[in-house]
């Protein structure tokens, strides 16, 4: 064994199973330095709910690792400048990490590359990330995929790219003295003044523990109800399985092969499994599209909506935010995700086809809010999820899909009981009036105790004027 260490610089990879950067790392025999860099310099920062998970996540993997006898490293500050610092300070040998993929992240990865391998350090980049990289699936033209579901069917024909994962270690080498490192507390992740992220805690269970959790639960008790519950935001049929592979907690491997060994077992059915890993297929196909497409979070893919007439609306805006819009669906939807820092999928369309359509607010307000409110913010899935809704991404829906929220909140929630969780003010409407408030009779409110304009406020719109409004902008840029 070498007494130069290695350094595993953890980015997106939260976690000692299936980590190809910590497996390298190990293999050398070197002792081995785990190093998190809290970069707030670079494009896309972590927002205020993700900055809550990280900092349960790293504790979560400091604790980890404090149990092999190892420790994680926390540096605050540029990542460019601290790591060859550290490679410096430590007189490291070797440095590993998993792959970013926004261009902005790879210039970085790839500049401090070329300047450690300069220095005489082995550097090692591995795919700890995504089933299959951005580059690897081509059509067959030779281009990449702007069609999710031929993506979809190229990725199940060749299948991830690692065949194995790697072992979860159960030792790991340690140097005679590790580089000082920052106390976690003292990076100021947590809200404090006020404490909005108070039952997050009774909700969710960040780190690898947590996730591995989650996905058992999943696969043991909810998958076969997926396929045709997942858009029922009343129902507990989703994985929830998004912030921790948001912070690498678990692989997508790891996900893929455990799905799948429970469907040869005969334990799920294989539409149920297909189903599932079809949404895990999504991810890595955002990020296809965010490889190839380095302005994907700031300009549409579909050039002609660059000159669409969005509208300036600071107090519509406010009353999405707040759930205050008079459309229950959506302003349970919202609630929801202030309560809980995640909202369910088939309410997140619903949502952004608000904001977007009847609103008329361009898509990037509503990307930036969920960047800043979801703990699954994913840089790829976001922007690629609301390009989709806007009609201006890959494989989008069409501009004239235009969700109606009443009709969308009878279908998804027809009981009523989503709203009622999330907008206690109607949680006495009964089912028949619930989703159009302003529609049932004066008796009815009144049973119900709402008074709409004060207990619950009016619809801050009128759907059907707002959906001919969008398509007239449609039709313009069309022209």
């Amino acid at each position: 064994m070498t007494d130069r260490p290695a350094l595993v610089w953890l980015r997106h990879d939260l976690r000692l199973d299936d980590n190809p950067a910590l497996a390298a790392a190990r293999k050398t025999g070197a002792p081995v330095i785990p190093v998190f860099i809290m970069d707030e310099s670079i494009d896309h920062a972590p927002g205020a709910a993700s900055r809550w998970w990280l900092h349960h996540s790293l504790a979560s993997l400091g604790e980890d690792l404090d149990m092999l006898g190892s420790k994680l490293v926390l540096r605050r500050g540029e990542a460019a400048k601290l790591i060859p610092a550290l490679v410096e300070e430590t007189k490291a040998a070797h440095i590993f990490w998993n792959r970013r993929y926004h261009q902005a992240h790879i210039e970085i990865d790839k500049t401090l590359k070329s300047d450690l391998c300069d220095d005489g350090v082995n550097v090692e980049t591995f795919n700890g990330n995504l089933l299959r990289e951005p580059w690897e699936l081509k059509t067959g033209s030779g281009g990449y995929y702007k069609v999710f579901t031929p993506f979809w069917k190229a990725l199940k024909q060749a299948k991830p790219a690692r065949a194995d994962t790697e072992a979860k270690p159960r030792k790991i080498e340690t140097p005679k003295s590790f580089p000082r490192s920052d106390k976690l507390k003292d990076w100021d992740l947590l809200p404090t003044k006020p404490d909005w992220a108070k039952g997050f805690e009774e909700i969710w269970t960040p780190g690898e523990t947590g996730a591995r959790a989650r996905l058992r639960d999943f696969l043991n008790d909810v998958i076969d109800d997926y396929k045709n519950g997942r858009d029922r935001p009343d129902k507990d049929y989703t994985s929830r399985l998004s912030p921790h592979l948001s912070f690498g907690e678990i692989s997508p491997l790891t996900i893929w092969q455990a799905t799948h060994a429970k469907m040869s077992d005969g334990d799920i059915s294989d539409s149920a499994g297909d189903k599932f890993l079809s949404e895990l297929a999504w991810r890595d196909f955002s990020y296809n599209l965010l490889f190839h497409n380095k302005e994907l979070p700031e300009k549409p893919l579909r050039e002609e909506f660059a000159n669409y007439p969005w509208r300036t609306d600071k107090k519509g805006l406010k009353a999405w935010q707040k759930g205050l819009t008079g459309y229950p669906i959506v302003d349970a939807g919202m609630r929801q995700l202030w309560r809980t820092g995640w909202m369910h999928n088939r309410v997140r369309m619903i949502v952004a086809s608000f904001l977007i359509k009847d609103l008329l607010l361009h898509w990037r307000k509503g990307e930036d809010w969920f960047w800043d409110t979801l703990v699954d913010a994913d840089l790829a899935n976001n922007a690629a999820s609301w390009q989709w809704v806007a009609g201006c991404g890959a494989d989008a829906a069409p501009y004239f899909r235009i969700f109606n929220p009443v009709t969308q909140g009878e279908k998804f929630d027809p009981d009523g009981n989503y709203v009622r969780e999330f907008v206690p003010e109607l949680k006495e409407m009964p089912a028949k009036h619930i989703h159009a408030p302003w529609k049932a009779p004066d008796d009815v409110l009144d049973k119900a105790g709402v008074k709409l304009g004060k207990s619950y406020p009016e619809p801050i719109l009128d759907h059907a004027a707002a959906r001919k409004r969008a398509l007239e902008g449609y039709d313009k840029i069309k022209k």
